[in-house]
């Protein structure tokens, strides 16, 4: 088959970057369209996902994104007419629409609750050939396609992931010295209209709590304020989960990496207006004690429960979630396992 891979956002590369490579060894052509973002395509290019067709830059407001997704739309439109893509793979939007003008099936990849995303759930979802979805959240499409896991399960499963420690010495660290990651995001996705995230005073205030037990380091989506920039991270963007693995705390406003944390075994917290919505964070949290989700006018209860991980011994924190996400494995699956599995035994039959 050909089969177009659609690039929206760094972690959507993790996602389909173990299913891409078991695609080409099978014998199917991929090809793949991407946003004019320096960090995803450097980790496309990483990754042997060598971009096809750039689709540009992103807008903030909702009627900019209306205007470049009729302007992907058109792009796309060509390009799979004259590649003759049989099937088309994302996360987003566009896609789905191509895939009613052509002969192309499509595929979309979602982990977020249909409350928590109305635009996508409207034009995107009854448009497609299947959602794949978490066994978590529960969708009103006749189209969901249902799993036992999560995104972050295609690429941190031990199947697919190990740890590289050399990136330790990399980004200057001793081999038991204790360190922390706060990640901050941009808030400016289609679902990101209205809500917010930490706030300068407090990421002041949890950057102060960290320091004062160990080395603290920042991976921020823009540019991070001045007093921030020291605290930048050392080591390039793919290697940030070998880097995660091995540290101490995980502390930020973003939904991507606080999942990532978590299903790695470390401490995760995130403060968001998004806490306490959404079936996948809150499943890791409720039923196994990975993560903790806060909104932002609960920062002082968020706080104190960093106090109190901070306060633990750092080998005994360590050997509990090691626990709790042995747990968590043992009920879910290696996710890229599934998506080659459900790829490939589909019923490819014409429309």
């Amino acid at each position: 088959m050909n089969i177009l891979i659609d690039i929206g956002h760094p972690a959507h590369v993790h996602l389909f970057r173990h299913l891409s490579e078991a695609l080409k060894s099978h014998g199917h052509q991929l090809f793949y369209s991407v946003r004019n973002d320096s960090v995803t395509i450097r980790l496309m290019e990483h990754y042997g996902m060598t971009p096809c067709v750039n689709l540009g830059g992103k807008r903030d407001s909702l009627f900019g994104k209306a205007l470049t997704i009729a302007s992907q739309d058109a792009r796309l439109l060509h390009f799979v007419r004259k590649n003759k893509i049989d099937l088309g793979l994302s996360s987003g939007l566009v896609l789905s629409h191509i895939s009613k003008l052509t002969r192309m099936k499509s595929f979309m990849f979602d982990d977020d609750d249909d409350e928590a995303e109305p635009l996508l759930v409207k034009y995107g979802h009854p448009l497609c050939d299947a959602v794949l979805t978490p066994d978590c959240i529960n969708r009103k499409t006749k189209h969901a396609v249902y799993y036992a896991g999560t995104h972050e399960l295609a690429y941190l499963h031990p199947n697919r992931f190990k740890p590289d420690r050399s990136v330790l010495e990399k980004a200057g660290l001793k081999e038991d010295e204790r360190f922390f990651i706060m990640r901050f995001v941009a808030m400016k996705g289609h679902h990101d209209v209205g809500q917010s995230g930490l706030s300068m005073e407090q990421k002041r205030t949890l950057f102060n709590l960290l320091q004062a037990k160990g080395r603290v380091i920042i991976t921020s989506e823009r540019a991070v304020e001045p007093e921030f920039e020291p605290y930048r991270l050392p080591v390039p963007p793919e290697e940030i989960h070998s880097l995660m693995a091995y540290c101490s705390l995980f502390v930020g406003d973003s939904q991507t990496m606080t999942s990532e944390a978590a299903v790695l075994g470390v401490p995760a917290l995130k403060c968001n207006t998004f806490a306490g919505r959404l079936s996948v964070p809150n499943m890791m949290e409720d039923k196994y004690g990975l993560c903790y989700a806060y909104q932002p006018s609960d920062f002082n209860k968020m706080c104190l429960q960093v106090k109190s991980l901070l306060e633990m011994d750092h080998k005994a924190l360590q050997a509990e979630w090691q626990a709790k996400r042995d747990r968590f494995l043992l009920d879910h699956i290696d996710v890229t396992d599934f998506f080659i599995d459900f790829i490939e035994n589909y019923p490819w039959t014409s429309r």
